[in-house]
C-alpha cells in the first residue's frame, strides 16, 4: 500500500520525492522561447510610430529567438538522454525540502518520465527529478563498500582481544571465511587496520584454543591415573578376601580330617577291645567246662 503523505505532530511531512519534484516544477530556466516571443510581441505593439523599428531589426531578433529555442530544445534532449541512460542503475539522489532538512535515497532507476520539460526518474515507485541525481554507481563498487562496511561494523563489536573467549570463536571464524572469501576488488575497501585487527584476533582465537586442548589433556590424564589406583585398590581388597576365604577352607578341611579320623580311631579300638575281651571270656569258659 503506497503511503500519499506523512503526518507528524499534526503537520503533513513533505518527503523527499515531493521536495524533488516541486523544486524541478518551480525552477526557472531564465527567459525562453515563450517570454523572448512575447517581448516580441509587445515590442511591435508598442514600437514608437514616428520612429518604427526595422524589418532588419526584426529578423535579426527572430534568428535570435529560433536559435534560443534550438537551444532550448537541445538542452531538453541532452536531459532526457542523460536521463535515460541511468535506467538500470544504482543512482543517489539528494533533495532539499522547504524547511532546509537533506535527504538522500538510493536505489535502482526503473523508468524515466519526461513532462514540462523537465525529466524524472522512479525509484522504487517514487518520482524524483533528474537533476537532483548527485551520482551513479556502480553496482559492484556499491556491493564491495556495503560489504566493507559490514565488515567493518562487526570487527568494531567482537571484545578487545584481551576479553575474548572461545565463545567468541564462531564470530571469529565468520569473519576470517568472509575476508577469505572476498576478492581482491572488495577487499581494497577494507582499512588496513582491520585486516590487521582480524589477524590478531586470529592468532589470539588460535591460542586459547591450544590452552583448551591442554588442558582437556591433563584433566583426561588425571581421570585415568585416578581410575588406575581405584582398580588397584580393589584387586588388593579382593586378593585379601581370598587368602581369608582360602585359610578359613583350610581350617575347616583340617578340622574335618581330625574329626574322622578320631571317629574312625574311636570305633576301631572300641571294636578291638571288645573282640578280645569275648574271645578271652569264651575261652575261659570253655577252659571250666573240660
Amino acid at each position: 500500500m503506497a503511503v500519499d503523505a506523512i503526518v507528524k505532530d499534526g503537520a503533513i511531512q513533505e518527503t523527499a520525492s515531493q521536495s524533488s519534484v516541486q523544486k524541478a516544477a518551480s525552477s526557472d530556466n531564465g527567459m525562453g522561447k515563450d517570454a523572448f516571443l512575447q517581448l516580441l510581441v509587445a515590442q511591435m505593439k508598442y514600437q514608437d510610430p514616428l520612429q518604427p523599428t526595422s524589418n532588419t531589426e526584426y529578423i535579426s531578433q527572430y534568428a535570435t529567438f529560433s536559435q534560443v529555442e534550438q537551444m532550448q530544445n537541445m538542452a531538453a534532449t541532452m536531459e532526457l538522454t542523460r536521463a535515460s541512460s541511468m535506467v538500470g542503475k544504482l543512482v543517489s539522489v539528494e533533495s532539499i525540502n522547504s524547511a532546509g532538512e537533506t535527504s538522500r535515497v538510493e536505489g535502482v532507476v526503473e523508468y524515466v518520465s519526461y513532462e514540462n520539460n523537465k525529466a524524472y526518474v522512479s525509484i522504487d515507485g517514487t518520482l524524483f527529478s533528474a537533476d537532483d541525481v548527485i551520482a551513479v554507481i556502480d553496482e559492484n563498487f556499491y556491493m564491495a563498500d556495503e560489504l566493507a562496511a559490514n565488515f567493518m561494523t562487526a570487527i568494531n563489536d567482537l571484545p578487545s582481544l584481551e576479553a575474548l573467549t572461545l565463545e567468541d570463536k564462531e564470530d571469529v571464524e565468520a569473519l576470517q571465511e568472509i575476508f577469505n572469501g572476498m576478492t581482491s576488488y572488495e577487499q581494497s575497501f577494507i582499512n588496513k587496520t582491520y585486516v590487521e585487527a582480524l589477524q590478531a584476533y586470529v592468532e589470539r582465537m588460535a591460542v586459547l584454543v591450544e590452552e583448551k586442548e591442554e588442558a582437556d589433556a591433563e584433566n583426561a590424564e588425571g581421570e585415568g591415573d585416578t581410575e588406575e589406583g581405584a582398580v588397584a585398590g580393589a584387586g588388593e581388597v579382593t586378593g585379601t578376601e581370598n587368602s581369608e576365604a582360602q585359610t578359613g577352607n583350610t581350617e575347616t578341611a583340617g578340622s574335618a580330617e581330625l574329626t574322622e579320623s578320631t571317629e574312625a580311631t574311636g570305633s576301631n579300638g572300641n571294636d578291638g577291645e571288645t573282640e578280645a575281651t569275648g574271645a578271652e571270656t569264651s575261652e575261659g569258659e570253655v577252659t571250666e567246662t573240660e
